[in-house]
Formats: C-alpha cells, structure tokens, sequence
C-alpha cells in the first residue's frame, strides 16, 4: 500500500471512531469548567504515571511531544489504540456511591514520510464530562446532571535536522460539546429546567522539541520541551430555560425558551501549556523519566451564563509525574522480553470548588506484552487515583482504571528484489 492509501486509510479509521469516545464515571467535579482533564497519554504512557515530554522510541507512539515522531524508522508504520475500563467509588459525609464507565480512549497513527522526517495522526480526549447528582433546595429539590466533553484530531510532524535535535508541531481540531442541565422541582411538582450548552469548534497548536545526548555509548539522556499557546476559543454557547409541566403551544410538550445565545469569542478561552520532561536510558534496558506540566488557568475566560446564577473559580493547574520501565533483555525469552511498567504523579487541577483546591494524586503500572511472530505489542496498565478538594473535606473520590491498549507495528512499504 503507497503513501497516499495508507494515510488516507488512517484518517477514514479516525473519523469512524469520532463517535466512539469512552464514557467515563459519573464525578461532580465535572460539572466544572470544561470537565475533567485529559492528558494525551497512550496505554505506555499511562502504565509510566502519564510521562512523554522527554520520551522518543521508534516503536511507540507519543502524541505528548510531536518532536519524537521523528524518531521512526524509515520503513516502519506504527498504529496505536487504546481502551478504558474505569470503577469510581465516591464518598461526601454519609453518603457514598459508585459507578462504571470505558470504551474506546484514543487512537494515534505514525509513518515515515523521508529519513529524517515522521507524521502523526490520531484523536485524543481533552475533556469529559458526566455527573448525576440531587439535592434539596428551599421549597423543593434540584437535580444536576452533565454529559459531554471535548476531542482533538490532530495532525503532526517531527523533524530531525542534524543527529540529537528533533523539532515538531501538532495542529489539531477541537470539537465536542458540554451539556449542564439543572431540574428544580418545587414542592407542589412543577419542574424547570435549566440548561447551558458549550459547543466548541476550533484549532489548536502544539511545538516541542527533544535533545538527545548519548552517554557511555549504550546511555542515552534526553531532554523534552512542549509548549501549547493560550488561545480565545471558537464556537457557541447557549441556555434554554423551560417549564418542563408547561403545555405552551397545545401541542403537550413545553415549549423552551432559548436565553443568551451567542459566540464563544472573547468569553471562552484555554490558557497556555508549558511540558517540561527528562528521560535517561540505561543500558537499552532501564528507561526512566520525570516531567512537569503547568497552564495559568487562573488568566482563562469562562463567562456563564448569569441568567442561570452559576459561578466558576479556576486555579493554576500543574503536574509532577514520575514513571519508568524495565525490559530485561530485548531478545530473550517471553518473560524477558516483556516490559515492565510503573509509575506516579501528583497534581494540583484547574477548578477551585468553594474557595478549595482539588488535588489530584494516583499510582501506576502495567506490562508490554509482545504479540508472538510479530512486532505488535499489548499493553496492559492499571492506575488508582484519589481526587478530593482540600483544605475543606468535600467530595473523595478514588478510581481504579484497566486500560488495553494495541500498538500494531507493520512495514510502512516493502518492494521485493526478486522478479
């Protein structure tokens, strides 16, 4: 299969897929902002605590920093997907519960394009959105619910203009939609809803860079820097306000009435991203690396509706990630040739609930496990996080996820000379 096939092959896979994003748990930190965060890490990258910045490998993807797809090799086609299986138990006071979400997570694709140059292609989550939850209100009870999220189709290259330095760029589209509703049902059973939409359509960039210095020729010390600008975002937003008893128009259903809809120009906003990482393989065995992640959410916009009476306080968000992973001997036997995966990050996220912080802390592991008679290689990882608002004692959460991932490593073209 050419060039051409192959990549328009690739992006058709993509866009059948839009559709299929995981649903996660339900979280009331969610109804937040833009929802929980995403970070655009692999099944690998996952099983390692989230790490990437500072990370090149020809035979895995890294969506985090597109300097590394410069590191493919010339012949080789690299097709990654992932998918998630999320348990959450939550507990506030007295009262606990728990709920289930997964399916597909992303899906990344890599080639060659010359020697010194590599493409990528894939769409990955930026948030999500999901919540049910109830409360009491004066003279009657509330309902909150949320559903949604945002996704980014990119695509990148990675360049490698002299041996050591590779630079990159990702534009991607973002699309998705957020949907808040709130139901107030009054003591004598009439029912209002209240419902804010955020429709978002629009591109982003992403720069990196990697320097790679050899050490004791089989060490290797790679320094990684990303950067995401901060950018005003495009789309709609809107609210629609109705009585949900109400017969309007004769017809028997209520009809809505649509307040404040308008441009997200100028009121909505993402904050820059700055990924700082450093990875230091030892011996082509041992791979260890350390990153950073900080976004001034503090300077984004987010105008809500004031129709609604709805307030959000957003923090600066920032990450320390540690991960690491062990592959015994590369061609050894089975047990050998696994990689051994393990990992950690703590975090501080972008939303502020009542004035507190909501902190954010979890452990990894997971295991590369080599398909026999080919390259492609099954990625198992599983991650415990704890989320909870602090110095004030709200909600916690804590979350075990299973992710399966598939990373398919195929010739990217082959001529025979035999005729």
């Amino acid at each position: 299969m050419n060039l051409v096939k192959k990549i328009f092959a690739a992006t058709v896979i993509v866009a059948v897929t839009v559709s299929a994003q995981a649903q996660n748990p339900m979280s009331p930190y969610s109804k937040y902002g833009y929802g929980i965060l995403n970070d655009n890490a692999t099944s690998a990258q996952r099983a390692m605590g989230g790490v990437g910045y500072a990370m090149s490998s020809g035979r895995q993807i890294n969506a985090m920093n597109p300097a590394s797809y410069a590191a493919i090799d010339s012949l080789t086609f690299l097709f990654d997907m992932g998918l998630t299986t999320t348990a959450l138990w939550s507990k506030e006071g007295n009262t606990s519960g728990k709920d289930f979400g997964g399916g597909l997570d992303y899906i990344t694709m890599q080639f060659p394009i010359t020697k010194y140059l590599g493409g990528s292609i894939g769409l990955v989550p930026l948030s999500s959105v999901g919540y049910s939850f109830g409360s009491k209100v004066d003279n009657g009870t509330s309902l909150r619910q949320g559903s949604g999220g945002l996704n980014q189709l990119y695509f990148g290259l990675g360049v490698r203009p002299f041996t050591g330095l590779t630079l990159g760029a990702n534009i991607g589209y973002l699309f998705g939609t957020t949907i808040n509703d709130s139901y107030v049902t009054t003591s004598a059973g009439s029912t209002t809803l209240f419902e804010r939409v955020i429709e978002v359509r629009d591109y982003r960039l992403q720069f990196g860079i990697q320097y790679a210095l050899p050490i004791n020729g089989r060490d290797k010390l790679t320094a990684g820097v990303t950067y995401t600008p901060g950018k005003t975002l495009l789309g709609h937003t809107w609210g629609i306000k109705y009585d949900v008893n109400a017969d309007t128009d004769g017809s028997g259903a209520a009809v809505p009435d649509t307040v404040g809809y308008t441009s997200l120009k100028g009121k909505y906003s993402l904050p820059e991203t700055w990924g700082i990482g450093l990875n230091y393989v030892w011996n082509e065995k041992l791979m260890v690396e350390a990153d950073f992640t900080y976004q001034p959410w503090k300077n984004a916009d987010f105008d809500l509706n004031k129709e609604f009476n709805e307030s959000t306080e957003f923090n600066n968000r920032w990450k320390f990630a540690l991960g690491a992973q062990l592959t015994p001997r590369a061609r050894g036997n089975y047990a050998q040739r696994v990689n051994y995966r393990l990992g950690g990050f703590y975090s501080n996220d972008y939303i502020k609930v009542r004035g507190n912080n909501v902190r954010e802390y979890g452990l990894t592991m997971g295991f590369g496990l080599p398909a026999p008679g080919s390259k492609t290689v099954i990625n198992l990882g599983f991650e415990w996080r704890h989320r909870q608002a602090n110095p004030m004692p709200l909600i916690k959460e804590n979350y075990f996820s299973v992710t399966l991932g598939v990373n398919f490593n195929e010739l990217w073209f082959y001529q025979s000379k035999i005729r």
